[in-house]
């Protein structure tokens, strides 16, 4: 599955070995107004999760890199960010870890007379997705996938948490502070 077009390719390509040096995944990359003032959006993300401090080190490092590639004509604007929970899907790959999942599809032709599915996620057959949207069970083509974006459910958000998400909300439960008193002087 490939839902970015040449140009996006080309940036994913120039930017995913930066990314990865720094220890972060380009999860996807999206490419807004390409004809206008373009606007560039780079979700990166890691197992312990991403910080706004994640954000700022790569949007740094990403832009060194186009100022030297220079891939757009004129001024553009740079956003880096995590994926989110109820993030994007990109790859191929990146499907499978949200079977079971609400999943919204937007598809780039009609199939089966409509574009739009909104539903769940049940895997991969072959080269298609299999959603399940009131009780009928579709088989999306992946190279017809204009956009993906997984709603996982509070169930799958609390085993996806960062453990040290989960440490700090044990710790509330118990009774600890997070903040001492003393601490503020």
């Amino acid at each position: 599955m490939n839902t970015m077009g040449g140009k996006e390719s080309q940036l994913l390509t120039m930017l995913e070995p930066t990314v990865g040096m720094l220890g972060y995944e380009l999860w996807g990359l999206e490419l807004l107004s390409p004809n206008r003032r373009p606007t560039l959006r780079v979700y990166i993300d890691k197992d312990q999760g991403v910080t706004v401090d994640d954000c700022a080190s790569v949007s740094r490092h990403i832009s060194g890199v186009l100022d030297v590639e220079d891939p757009f004509l004129g001024e553009y604007t740079l956003e880096v960010s995590s994926p989110g929970i109820d993030r994007l899907l990109f790859k191929k790959e990146q499907f499978t870890a949200y079977q079971e999942q609400p999943i919204e599809v937007k598809l780039r032709f009609p199939f089966e007379g409509r574009r739009k599915f909104r539903g769940w996620f049940f895997g991969i057959d072959g080269d298609d997705i299999v959603v399940r949207v009131d009780q009928h069970e579709y088989l999306l083509p992946l190279s017809s996938i204009d956009r993906a974006r997984v709603e996982p459910t509070p169930e799958w958000i609390e085993r996806a948490r960062p453990a040290t998400v989960s440490a700090v909300n044990e710790s509330l439960k118990e009774g600890d502070s997070v903040l001492d008193d003393e601490s503020e002087t």
